[in-house]
């Protein structure tokens, strides 16, 4: 038995530290397919990341299936996609989509990301550049995640833009029951949108109420990357936070109707 696969199947055994609307939830299992798609070997040069990012269980924790479709929003050097990739499988498709605004800045990850979707090992992944007020994909999706990047769409070099723009145009890319997952750095209880410009970190308070404003239900938070030791003082590229901040996930759902 490979390593890998040692290690995607002692995950399995993990529980989730998931905490549903309100109240604690059992802990559920990895399904085997989100081991399998840990394991591949496609994977083996971020697999590394996975006791620290928490991937496996995170996608557990979206309810993607075999088959699904997902819009990766700024998907950076295709952590999330490579694993949203194997997970969904052939008969699925992952989208990953940069505003432009955020594409002028980083270029040479859109390069990376084309050239990723023309590999055998990720054909079911495309990716493009959209305006940066706007959100489409070609189809109606599963899932809509976001990591890290909700808080910039307030920010100068995004155009100052209300997140409602997102949160609006995540809604009609979803299926209805569809999910949308949003990580972000938290920043200090009540300051809202006060340091996504200076210490790149958000309110969770003002994300939700945003999101569930834009027609969402609130279904549920993980707290596998939160970080109790981090006071939200510090800017999330700090030495001595960075890779280590409290970040909330929380869950949302496009109700059936």
């Amino acid at each position: 038995m490979s390593s890998m696969l040692r290690a995607a199947l002692l995950l399995a055994a993990m529980a989730l530290p998931i905490t549903a609307s309100g109240a604690g939830a059992p802990a559920p299992r990895l399904p085997a397919y989100v081991v399998h798609a840990a394991a591949d070997p496609a994977r083996k040069g971020q697999a590394a990341d996975d006791a620290r990012r928490h991937g496996p269980e995170i996608v557990a924790f979206t309810g993607l299936r075999p088959g699904g479709k997902v819009l990766d929003l700024i998907p950076g050097a295709a952590y999330w996609t490579r694993l949203f990739a194997k997970t969904v499988g052939p008969r699925g498709h992952v989208y990953g989509v940069w505003p432009k605004a955020y594409a002028d800045e980083a270029h040479q990850n859109v390069v990376d990301y084309e050239a990723l979707g023309h590999t055998a090992d990720f054909a079911n992944v495309s990716g493009s550049v959209e305006p940066t007020d706007q959100l489409t994909v070609p189809v109606r999706v599963d899932l809509v995640f976001t990591a890290q990047n909700y808080h910039d769409y307030p920010d100068k070099f995004m155009g100052n833009l209300d997140p409602s723009v997102f949160n609006k145009a995540a809604f009609a890319a979803l299926k209805p029951g569809g999910v949308l997952l949003i990580i972000d750095h938290a920043a200090q209880a009540g300051s809202g949108m006060r340091d996504t410009d200076t210490l790149h970190r958000i309110d969770p308070a003002i994300v939700r109420k945003q999101v569930v404003a834009a027609g969402f239900r609130f279904a549920g938070e993980s707290r596998l990357l939160a970080n109790p030791a981090d006071d939200h003082s510090k800017a999330v590229f700090d030495k001595t936070i960075r890779g280590h901040t409290d970040q909330f996930i929380y869950k949302f759902v496009k109700p059936l109707r």
